[in-house]
Parts: structure tokens; C-alpha cells; sequence
């Protein structure tokens, strides 16, 4: 696994050792990257939120493509600490939190990119995306690219518009924009 453009281009993750993490493919990372670089122009600038970080892919393709800042969350930070140790020149624009992205979470500000790829077939993207936007942690406009299994259901309140879909091997990616 490695980060597939930006000035980090190349760079290798650690990956997991078990299948408790599932990280996106390198395929399917760079196919999202493309899709926000049609519809926004790339990521330059963002704030982002890693949710389900695991290895935190997401959130280091990222930053490696100009990310203002990225913030990762997840209940075992273990595999996404030890690739931030990577990025040692970008230590002050990542933060991690260890917590549970469904319940309450205590962040300090809002973000305009939100990476959402939980375990499949648990409901949990809906769970952790109606906590973030009942805490005031989504920003208006913002973009959440939602990752599920290809053939599981979805359903966001009416906040989130469906801008775009695509299915890569056995993920579907959704891309959603927020409006209040």
C-alpha cells in the first residue's frame, strides 16, 4: 500500500496484519482522488476528516495533494500512528483521535472533506455521519466520500445529496454533498 500522487507519491503505509482493517486498494484511492479533482479540483486547501481512519490511506493521499489539514479518527489508532510517523514534516497538520466516530465526539472546529469508510454491512457511515452532524462538525458544502460494500444500502437524512457513485471491485464509493 502506498500513496499514489501528490509529493509524497510513492511513499509505502504500513499495512494491517490482520482483516480487521480493510484499507481502500491503491486502485480506488487514486480513482477518488480523481473524481474530487473533476468535480472540485482536487483537494488544495481542505480540511479534511478521516473517519474509520485504520491505516489512514485517505487522509495521507490527502495531505500529500495539499491538504490544509487532516484530521484522523478511529477507536485503534495503532496502524494510522505509525504511518503518521511517516510524515514527520507534516506533524503539525495531522491530529488523532482515539474514539468511537458514532457516538459524541468532542472536535474543535469543522471540516469540508470527510472520508467515511467504516466496516462493511454495519450501518455505521449513516451512525458517524449523523454524530458529526449533530455535533456542528460538518461545514456547509462540504463533500463526504462514503465507502460500503458494492451492494449495501445507504441512507443519509435529506442534508446529504448524492453527487456521484462508483463501484470498485467489492466497494462502492458515493460522493455527497452537505447542505443545512
Amino acid at each position: 500500500m502506498r500513496i499514489v500522487g501528490g509529493k509524497y507519491r510513492g511513499k509505502n503505509l504500513f499495512e494491517p496484519k490482520s482483516d480487521d482493517v480493510r484499507p481502500t486498494s491503491d486502485r480506488a484511492r487514486e480513482a477518488i482522488f480523481n473524481i474530487l479533482y473533476s468535480k472540485i479540483g482536487g483537494v488544495e486547501g481542505r480540511k479534511v476528516l478521516d473517519v474509520f481512519a485504520g491505516t489512514g490511506a485517505l487522509g495521507f493521499e490527502a495531505l500529500s495533494r495539499g491538504a490544509q489539514s487532516v484530521c484522523f479518527i478511529d477507536k485503534n489508532t495503532q496502524l494510522v500512528l505509525r504511518n503518521a510517523k511517516l510524515f514527520v514534516k507534516e506533524d503539525d497538520k495531522i491530529k488523532i483521535v482515539c474514539a468511537d466516530a458514532t457516538r459524541s465526539l468532542h472536535l474543535k472546529e469543522k471540516y469540508d472533506l470527510i472520508f467515511c469508510d467504516a466496516p462493511y454491512d454495519k450501518g455505521l457511515n449513516e451512525k458517524a455521519l449523523e454524530s458529526l452532524l449533530s455535533g456542528g462538525f460538518i461545514e456547509e458544502g462540504a463533500l463526504c466520500v462514503v465507502e460500503t460494500r458494492y451492494n449495501e444500502d445507504l441512507t443519509l437524512s435529506s442534508f446529504f445529496e448524492l453527487l456521484d457513485e462508483r463501484i470498485y471491485g467489492m466497494a462502492k464509493v458515493r460522493l455527497y454533498t452537505f447542505c443545512s
